[in-house]
């Protein structure tokens, strides 16, 4: 009979009695659930229910109602989980915790990432779950990255030093039965020295020394996990090589128990069961050490110290954390930028290439951002830091990629539910082989039986199914962050795969968000410096964006300015001005025609460039047509040829924008995309994505914008380019940490990658567990006299486990 539970929940979107009302109500009204007091000031809602269950059906009322419950999500770091089973023990110990709403476990990173309501549980609460079901947890803290590493390489260490101790164990027993059994002159030698007895008592001690020795975890974890009736892989290897052992040690030392024709020793099995099985683990772990190095690469960008300026302008050596938002920093040629600041003295090139991916060296002057963990080249450079600690780019990367690697693709839910009873299935497999061999099986029955039986309980170990995903994951998400593409949810790597349609938005995705000047074509008698010189003196008194174009690109061609005077604006129609005696008019063709010049020898030129969506100005200098100038948004470097990948893909590549259609329609038509949505509001944008979804088609929608951001979420995929808004970056499930659009591609070979390794793997765990159990429970015996060595069993389970990490490896090659 379950107790009822009493929870407070902290409610978002409270604002008045009527909400209070609403809130109360629907608590009310559902099942089990009592007791229920809403308060406005506290925005909670207290509440009893019967089961945990009532918690998860209240909060998703108050999801649909409008007033959803806080979540927090606790990250913890598990000890001891060695296959599926586990990862399905501890999620069902987790998810039983009332006022837990999700909870994944992840074996390859040991990690659980656990979303609570918010006031439910404490998180020490959600780790003592963890500990009590036998897989001790703890809090994860911001330096488990690194330690995680150094956990891992010490694990490789110790158990390449229990690997050696076997090892040297185990060779005497596998010379003196195994040696006696290929080489008869051994075993003659051997039974006319020290005598068979002789030979089976050093055996029993040696094999002894290994099972009690490296191979104590075996049964110091798998003995307590049979008892409490959740049997993983240690209680698999521990009822293998324990039953071999015994069985040999009653033939030693009691033989009288035996019948005399089955009186046999399989201590070289019990001990090499063990031995190969640690070899598995031994490598496993060195490869586990390396599914995370992109995140090792990524914490070691951060730096631990930092220049700071006094207030008499001298430098301090200080440690990063006593950084804060307002501080000067010196930052050295060749050094690492300790934080995210903004440049307010120096010019330098800034190696951006492991937060962007891009290898080129970006230039870096005065009012221009940096960011943490990039490398400074030549030039000084003095920075007022604007973000630090959690809040930093490089931090939030770092967040994004564990939060990725520790998610769960929807494929890993029945991959864990089938090995969570997997190992008892197998247990039962092995008690029916033996009862099989006792009934029908040909002398010595007991003896084949006792063989059969332990090379069914080793060879069937879950620890490759359990393996298969996460690693892959780990890896992938991993690669993917050195490249510059930033998987901030984990499903996103399989929702990607599934897309068919890439919507884009037009302004400052597939263009450079700002505009430029395109073309200036003058009319004879004109040189084009003299025109670009004088219009861009008079529009450096304008605060317009074209204004500001043409100013740039003047800049950009080293051109020097003079003053203006007698600036005056003509609203829709242009500027003018005077610059060094000579009257300069800059605007449309009414402007011009109001001084009673005509436009006409560059109209055809003006036509083909407003067709194309380009702004057209003309410029005139001392009342004659001087020039025609056209401004425009300019197409990235990258885009065509984005486009033309994803195309070569088999995607359909869509455009959607609030620009005017004849400028989406001819940015579109040169670049190949044949659908355009254009001059649609923020919501309109939501409105298309829906339209292109009909029919059941899969869509991701890349943006940039704070207009983006309701587009992002809408799509199946939301792909966000890392230099446009926080807004935008929050919304999306993918991130490009550079405009490149090539980032797209990226993202979505590494998606395919991933699922293709992940399938790879769960293949041969199936294939390898299909097709070896029938062999251990001896199939071919009928057919061939064959019969599977426990110590080929114990061989192929670890190269199973090992065969899938290096595979997963295979990933940091990817993209």
């Amino acid at each position: 009979m379950s107790h009822p539970i009493p929870a407070t929940l902290s409610i978002e979107g409270m604002s008045c009695a009527g909400c209070v009302g609403r809130v109360d109500r629907t608590l009310a009204a559902l099942p089990g659930v009592s007791e229920v007091s809403v308060n406005l000031a506290a925005e909670t809602a207290r509440l009893t229910v019967s089961t945990p269950e009532g918690l998860r059906a209240a909060d998703a009322a108050l999801r649909e109602l409008g007033k959803p419950a806080r979540h927090q999500t606790v990250q913890l770091a598990i000890e001891g989980m060695t296959c599926g089973g586990c990862v399905g023990r501890v999620e069902r110990a987790l998810n039983a915790l009332p006022g837990v709403v999700s909870a994944s476990v992840n074996l390859a990173a040991e990690t659980a990432q656990v979303e609570i309501l918010q006031g439910t549980l404490t998180p020490s609460q959600v780790a003592a779950a963890s500990t009590e079901a036998g897989y001790r947890a703890r809090l994860a803290a911001a330096s488990d990255t690194e330690d995680r590493a150094a956990r891992k390489d010490r694990e490789a260490r110790d158990l390449r030093r229990q690997v050696g101790i076997a090892a040297l164990l185990t060779l005497p027993v596998f010379v003196l039965e195994m040696g006696g059994h290929m080489v008869p002159a051994l075993h003659h030698l051997i039974a006319q020295t020290i005598g068979m007895q002789t030979s089976w008592v050093l055996q029993a001690l040696l094999t002894t020394a290994v099972l009690f020795g490296p191979g104590r975890a075996f049964f110091t974890l798998g003995l307590p996990a049979l008892r409490k009736a959740a049997p993983d892989m240690n209680s698999l290897v521990a009822m293998g090589s324990g039953a071999a052992w015994v069985y040999s040690l009653i033939a030693t030392f009691l033989p009288g128990l035996l019948p005399e024709g089955v009186r046999a020793v399989y201590f070289e099995a019990a001990a090499m069961i063990v031995t190969l099985i640690l070899i598995g683990r031994w490598l496993e772990a060195r490869a586990k050490g390396r599914t995370g190095a992109a995140i090792q690469a990524l914490v070691g960008l951060q730096a631990r110290h930092a220049r700071r300026l006094t207030k008499s302008g001298q430098p301090e050596d200080v440690e990063v954390e006593a950084l804060a938002p307002g501080d000067l920093i010196l930052i050295r040629p060749g050094e690492r930028i300790p934080t995210d600041g903004t440049i307010t003295e120096g010019h330098a090139h800034v190696d951006e290439s492991m937060i962007s991916g891009e290898p080129i060296p970006v230039e870096k002057t005065i009012g221009q951002a940096v960011t943490g963990g990039t490398v400074n080249g030549e030039g000084s450079l003095t920075v007022r830091v604007s973000r630090t600690g959690a809040e930093t780019t490089l931090a939030q990367i770092i967040r994004m990629v564990e939060e990725a690697q520790g998610a769960k693709l929807p494929i890993q839910s029945l991959v864990d539910k089938v090995t969570l009873r997997f190992v008892p299935v197998v247990m039962g497999l092995a008690a029916l082989t033996v009862a099989i061999w006792l009934i029908v099986g040909p002398e010595p029955t007991l003896t084949h039986a006792l063989v059969a039986g332990v090379s069914v309980l080793i060879i069937a170990c879950p620890c490759a199914m359990g393996l298969a995903t996460p690693t892959s994951i780990m890896v992938g998400t991993g690669r993917a962050a050195e490249l510059g593409v930033l998987f901030r949810k984990g499903d996103a790597l399989q929702a990607l795969n599934e897309v068919d349609i890439i919507a884009f938005d037009k302004t400052g995705t597939l263009t450079e968000g700002r505009p430029s000047l395109v073309a200036l074509k003058t009319r004879a008698g004109f040189d084009r410096a003299e025109v670009l010189t004088a219009v861009a003196s008079v529009e450096a008194r304008s605060e317009h964006p074209i204004a500001k174009a043409l100013v740039a690109a003047a800049i950009d061609e080293g051109l020097t300015l003079a003053e203006a005077t007698a600036f005056k604006t003509l609203t829709a129609r242009g500027v003018t001005a005077t610059v060094a005696g000579r009257e300069i008019r800059i605007g449309s063709a009414r402007l011009l025609s109001e001084a009673g010049l005509g436009v006409e020898p560059l109209a055809t030129e003006a036509l083909d460039r407003a067709n194309r969506g380009e702004s057209v100005l003309y410029a005139a200098i001392d009342g004659e047509l001087a020039a025609l100038l056209a401004v425009a948004d300019p197409v990235k470097p990258t885009s065509a040829a984005a486009i033309k990948a994803l195309r070569g893909m088999g995607k359909d590549v869509a455009m959607i924008s609030g620009d005017a259609p004849a400028t989406a329609e001819a940015i579109a038509r040169d670049l190949g995309i044949s659908h355009v949505v254009a001059g649609v509001a923020p919501e309109g944008k939501v409105a298309a994505l829906k339209d292109l979804a009909e029919r059941g088609r899969k869509l991701a929608f890349v943006g940039d914008g704070i207009n983006d951001a309701p587009a992002l979420a809408q799509a199946d995929v939301g792909i966000a380019i890392g230099t446009g808004t926080d807004v935008a970056i929050e919304a999306g499930d993918v991130v490009l940490m550079s405009g490149d659009l090539g980032g797209v591609v990226k993202a979505i070979e590494i998606s395919r990658a991933t699922l293709s390794n992940i399938r790879q793997n769960l293949g041969w765990a199936f294939i390898y567990n299909a097709a070896l159990i029938p062999l251990a429970a001896g199939a071919l015996y009928p057919a061939f006299g064959i019969l599977l060595s426990p110590i080929f069993a114990a061989g192929a389970m670890a190269l199973s486990s090992v065969s899938v990490l290096t595979n997963a490896l295979r990933l940091r090659r990817a993209g």
